[in-house]
């Protein structure tokens, strides 16, 4: 693929200065332009991923030491979103003119995604050093509350949208984007169970978190599969997709990704020393032998150890694990996170509200202008699995907005009912979009 982002001497430049930030400083100008320099970072690393070229991303990453700072910046706007979001919801002056300016909202997609991509290797997760711990933690939260149905299912769709007042839209892409971040989340859990040989971070997934019954619920609730009007569909490649009735049975990568987890956690020698297998344990883990047909074995042929493994579980009382006198280190980057901001969630809220979500209207552009430069769309295309979708309806679209390019319509009679909302974006990143030409211009 000749599509790229940044060079490598870019890429450099940019994680040599990736730094870690306070809560009160999200949406400020200098943590702005490094949500810019890891936006790009993430497009070329899947760039390079897909075309299977020479991750350069990934190297630089490791060998300066940054994989750290990706996860506390993951955890901080985690906490952001937790803490401060609602509150700043509920601000009478909270009145942002539109929705790009909340990019704190889907910076911790972006940051997943890009640890997704880099994970895959070893030499990332042990370049992540202590900071695994916290992704650990991390992992955790975002799968439980995926089992429970606390995240959704990011079913929001465009009709819904249109209904909605900005403040609902702003609470929906808020909740569609949580679904999608915690199934980003199981991938990286998959890749940490690959790589992992820390006592401390198995420690933590085994004896702390129980991860195992967490997969085993992840599997009972499969919240990557629906049923809607009577169809089969699967979230298949970031969309809901419906699956035709000869399909039903195929494994998705996400059906994958936690059985592989689920195998490392229970079959890898170092973990059934550490794990308990006490009745409460034992009676979770066998309700895995209901899925472990003929048909999914024949998909994955390694879980046919793990079936072995559950039958003679059955029949066999597992000793309980030795006690160990272990000095191993505990997570630290959400919890001081916490412990800075204790009581000040208002305070920075309000802060945020004067500093960041009042910009004036060469502020807005000039946000727009650095978007436009930063999401190049022939890059953006190259990376998308499908045909573009509908701004207004969500079906496959053909034609896109003549003056910003940056939205797609199947009909004139979606584009026209879809200006009321993207009149003021379409300004905005069209004016953006020409400042940038006329500045290429004149430096060539």
């Amino acid at each position: 693929m000749s599509t790229s982002v940044i060079l490598p001497v870019e890429a450099e430049g940019f994680i040599q200065s990736l730094e870690t930030f306070t809560l009160r400083e999200l949406g400020s100008a200098r943590w702005f332009r490094q949500h810019e320099y890891i936006e790009k970072l993430n497009m070329q690393a899947i760039l390079n991923a897909q075309a299977m070229h020479e991750e350069f991303v990934k190297e630089l990453l490791v060998l300066l030491g940054k994989i750290p700072v990706l996860v506390h910046e993951l955890i901080l706007v985690e906490v952001w979103k937790q803490k401060v979001f609602p509150v700043l919801c509920q601000l009478q002056d909270f009145n942002p003119k539109n929705t790009f300016q909340l990019y704190m909202i889907h910076h911790e997609a972006t940051i997943i995604n890009l640890l997704e991509t880099i994970l895959f290797h070893k030499d990332s997760c042990d370049a992540a050093d202590g900071s695994l711990l916290d992704l650990v933690d991390y992992c955790h939260r975002k799968l439980t509350l995926l089992a429970s149905g606390a995240t959704g299912q990011g079913a929001d769709t465009r009709s819904q949208l249109d209904r909605a007042s900005f403040m609902e839209e702003l609470q929906m892409q808020n909740a569609a984007l949580e679904f999608e971040i915690s199934l980003k989340a199981a991938s990286v859990l998959q890749y940490l169970t690959d790589h992992t040989d820390s006592i401390s971070v198995i420690n933590r997934m085994l004896c702390t978190h129980n991860m195992p019954c967490v997969l085993v619920q992840l599997i009972d609730s499969c919240p990557w599969s629906r049923c809607q009007e009577g169809e089969v569909q699967k979230h298949i490649d970031g969309k809901w997709q419906t699956v035709p009735a000869e399909d039903r049975l195929k494994m998705t990568k996400l059906d994958g990704q936690v059985w592989i987890a689920l195998y490392n956690l229970l079959l890898k020698e170092d973990c059934q020393r550490k794990y308990d297998f006490n009745s409460f344990n034992k009676n979770q883990l066998l309700k895995l032998r209901a899925f472990l047909t003929d048909v999914l074995i024949d998909q994955l042929p390694n879980l046919i150890e793990l079936q072995r493994f559950l039958a003679h579980l059955a029949v066999v009382d597992s000793a309980p694990p030795k006690k160990e006198l272990i000095l191993e280190q505990i997570p630290e980057m959400r919890s001081n996170v916490i412990k800075a901001n204790s009581g000040k969630w208002e305070a920075i809220a309000k802060h945020q509200v004067k500093e960041t979500f009042s910009p004036s209207d060469s502020d807005l552009r000039q946000q727009a202008q650095r978007l436009a430069q930063t999401y190049s769309l022939d890059v953006m295309e190259s990376l998308l699995p499908e045909r573009p979708k509908c701004g207004s309806c969500g079906n496959e679209a053909s034609k896109r907005c003549s003056r910003c390019q940056g939205e797609w319509y199947c009909h004139r009679e979606c584009q026209v009912k879809h200006w009321p909302k993207h009149k003021k974006a379409c300004q905005l990143i069209a004016e953006a979009s020409e400042k940038t030409q006329k500045d290429l211009q004149i430096k060539s």
